[in-house]
């Protein structure tokens, strides 16, 4: 498996001219409201219910299902997190998974900075993400464009 290229790579590519949390300019902790297209979420909702997934429906356009919500303070946009996860396609393939990877939560694909902040330490979460808030409309190795992502996360802890 790829250990962690692709989630920090394309999340840095979506978000441009973000910068990580070691820069000099101060991270903005606003939480992330980018809403996926209409036609994506109607895509992911079918993906869902055919599936008979028990998962939340979020107002930005994905789901969650969270098997244990954590304890202490939940991270922000700006945290620096360490969590364990494992990345598929609706197929149900692997693409992608770690143990122990820390990141800049804003240096991460959009999906990922809105679902992360749904748990505390401790807790573990199930992303379903539509295209735009994962990837688009970039292939990656081993991931077709435009696909609906499905992650698996457990947030160990909050580095700062």
């Amino acid at each position: 498996m790829k250990k962690y290229g692709f989630i920090a790579l394309i999340g840095t590519l979506l978000m441009g001219g973000c910068l990580s949390n070691t820069e000099q300019t101060p991270c903005d902790p606003t939480p992330v409201s980018i809403k996926a297209p209409q036609a994506e979420v109607v895509a992911l909702k079918k993906f869902i219910d055919t599936s008979r997934i028990a998962a939340t429906a979020d107002d930005r356009g994905f789901y969650y299902s969270i098997q244990s919500p954590g304890s202490g303070a939940k991270p922000t946009a700006c945290s620096n997190v360490t969590v364990n996860y494992t990345g598929k396609l609706t197929t149900g393939s692997t693409f992608d998974s770690g143990n122990g990877v820390t990141f800049g939560l804003n240096q991460l694909i959009l999906g990922w900075q809105e679902g992360i902040p749904l748990v505390a330490p401790g807790g573990s979460i199930t992303l379903y993400l539509p295209p735009s808030l994962a990837y688009g409309q970039q292939a990656q190795s081993g991931i077709p464009a435009n696909s609906i992502l499905i992650f698996t996360i457990d947030l160990v802890r909050i580095n700062q």
